[in-house]
């Protein structure tokens, strides 16, 4: 099958369209043609050299832990998902490819109103903000402060806020984003010098909770704005997390979160935008997206 992988660590240009085997699917498992793959900085990361203790170290190395597609192979024990289905899920590699194998709870029923693309690019981001807003304790009524708030991870976010009852947002990003943020239901506020003084502004009595998407420089002003450090948490800044008493956001990837926020999106409790979808042999000009920075919305790869 054809892949987009890497044999060597560096930059984006270390992507290159390959062939590699197609993986099977064993017991308890599916294998899915995959449609479309999301972008994520998780990717950019492993294609860095950086990679968590459970990943295999052998190379070339297939990134991507997030696609939608079709089952084709199903392994014994599998029921619910018989071949030809319409899925999305999550992987912890290997989406940017023509076929990818997972666990049988970790993908969902892709519903007909979500689109193949935006499906590829769903499942990550959703669960990253479902994650954060609940160990967040989001309740009817806060102000939440959510930085980085125009990405993937933040226009998840700021709606699911909403949706839990959430009376104020307010999204920091790039002053070319806030009409898109006033869409999804935010308060923006632009980044760079005096972003603490122009957040008080909008929010003088502070804010309830606070979610990093940006960098340390928003996660030093979310604890000037939340009194409760417990309930502020980052996805980008671990170091100044340690250094400020922010607990860490620890692994909750499941199907029934996916199935909760594909729910949601089902009765038009979210606004999604696809900024860009790249062929698969385009991958490193995706990753070049990605990093460049102050995106709206998704980057994805096509690859059926």
């Amino acid at each position: 099958m054809k892949a987009a992988g890497f044999s060597t660590f560096g930059g984006p240009e270390v992507l290159d369209l390959i062939e590699v085997p197609a993986p099977q699917a064993g017991p308890g498992q599916v294998r899915v043609r995959v449609k479309a793959a999301g972008v994520q900085p998780f990717d950019i990361g492993i294609r860095q050299g950086w990679a968590p203790p459970s990943i295999d170290p052998t190379l070339p190395r297939i990134p991507g832990n997030e696609f939608s597609g079709l089952v084709d192979q199903v392994g014994d024990g599998v029921t619910g998902f018989p071949t030809g289905t319409p899925v999305l899920g999550y992987s912890l590699l290997g989406s940017y490819a023509e076929y990818v194998v997972v666990p049988a709870d970790q993908i969902v029923v892709k519903p007909e109103v979500l689109p193949w693309e935006m499906a590829g690019g769903f499942s990550g981001n959703a669960q990253g903000a479902h994650m954060a807003l609940e160990a967040m304790t989001i309740r009817p009524g806060d102000t939440v402060l959510v930085h980085g708030a125009a990405g993937g991870l933040g226009t998840f976010a700021v709606q699911l806020a909403r949706a839990w009852g959430a009376t104020a947002v307010i999204g920091t990003a790039s002053e070319a984003n806030h009409d898109y943020l006033r869409a999804i239901g935010a308060i923006p506020v632009a980044y760079g010098d005096g972003l603490l003084d122009r957040l008080r502004a909008v929010a003088p009595d502070g804010a309830d909770a606070a979610l990093d998407a940006a960098g340390p420089e928003a996660l030093y002003a979310s604890v000037e704005l939340v009194k409760d450090r417990n309930r502020i948490r980052t996805m980008v800044s671990d170091e100044a997390a340690e250094e400020l008493g922010i607990p860490a956001l620890g692994p909750g990837r499941s199907a029934a979160r996916l199935g909760e926020m594909v729910d949601l999106y089902t009765q038009d409790k979210f606004k999604l935008h696809v900024r860009h979808a790249y062929p698969l042999a385009e991958a490193a000009a995706a990753h070049r997206d990605v990093e460049s920075g102050h995106g709206r919305g998704k980057v994805v790869l096509t690859v059926s």
